[in-house]
């Protein structure tokens, strides 16, 4: 059973710095995790992804150069160091683990078969 508690979630102001974090357990077959972000009213959006194994990183445009996804050494702790934030970036950030992800999919939400509660983040001054 695969389990995703996500942490670090919270208020900051403009231009702010925060650290997510996703403790993961059973999913040693991951292929992929990731992290998604929805905003009220929105559709949940692909923030960035590793794959497991390598180590390869992905990101979307958005947080490109601000955000930088990475596991510890024992792979069971995935982080989102989060820079430079600005008020679009206010969502719950949600932590999803994929078993058969497939490279094309690992920004679609369907690519991915687990996922954690959720944390608040607020960009706001």
């Amino acid at each position: 059973q695969v389990q995703l508690v996500e942490s670090g979630g919270g208020l900051v102001a403009p231009g702010g710095s925060l650290r997510l974090s996703c403790a993961a357990s059973g999913h040693a077959g991951s292929r992929y995790m990731g992290w998604f972000r929805q905003a009220p009213g929105k559709d949940r959006e692909f923030v960035s992804a590793i794959r497991w194994a390598g180590g390869h990183t992905y990101y979307s445009n958005s947080v490109k150069g601000r955000f930088t996804i990475s596991r510890d050494n024992t792979k069971t702790t995935l982080y989102l160091e989060m820079n430079s934030l600005e008020p679009e970036d206010t969502a719950v950030y949600y932590c999803a683990a994929g078993l058969r992800t497939i490279l094309s999919m690992a920004s679609d939400p369907r690519g991915y078969d687990y996922w954690g509660q959720g944390t608040q983040v607020t960009v706001s001054s």
